[in-house]
């Protein structure tokens, strides 16, 4: 008998703290509903096996409306800083639309010698595809253009400031 006691308690504890969890999430971006969910949960000892049936909330996830844009960005054009990458400047300009990140063009990029030339011809490619992927200046460093990549990163993200709704 006191091993069942302990045995409920235990399973009243965990659904109470499960209850408490749920019920301190705070979103501005869902509404939590509960509805009752019975579990059964079996007991085992030396007498005859018995079943407890736990109630516990189960949340349900609904979208609330905004009235801001669908995006997180406000549509135009974003002109970032000058960056320095080295062997020379990296500027862009970030293109919203519809409140996304649409395309980033390059205002300025080191193409004076030609190992410049032939390393952003390679990086400016996968970094404007992966930022407009990410919706963000978060992008990884291109390998053998770390210099340009992080140029890129804080002229980007400079131009995606200005845009934040």
């Amino acid at each position: 008998m006191k091993k069942n006691l302990k045995k409920i308690l235990a399973v009243l504890a965990v659904s109470g703290t499960f209850a408490g969890y749920v019920f301190s999430q705070k979103n501005n971006d869902v509404v939590v509903s509960n509805s009752k969910v019975t579990d059964s949960v079996p007991i085992t000892s030396a007498t005859p096996a018995a079943t407890v049936s736990v109630s516990q909330p189960k949340p349900v996830i609904a979208p609330v409306s905004k009235s801001r844009p669908v995006g997180a960005f406000t549509d135009g054009t974003y002109t970032g800083v000058v960056s320095d990458a080295f062997y020379g400047n990296i500027q862009v300009q970030a293109i919203i639309r519809n409140g996304a990140l649409a395309d980033v063009v390059f205002l300025q990029y080191p193409n004076d010698r030609n190992h410049s030339v032939e390393i952003n011809n390679y990086a400016m490619p996968l970094l404007k595809s992966e930022a407009v992927t990410a919706q963000s200046a978060n992008v990884d460093t291109i390998s053998g253009a770390s210099a340009s990549s992080q140029a890129f990163v804080q002229s980007l993200q400079s131009a995606l400031n200005q845009a934040k709704v």
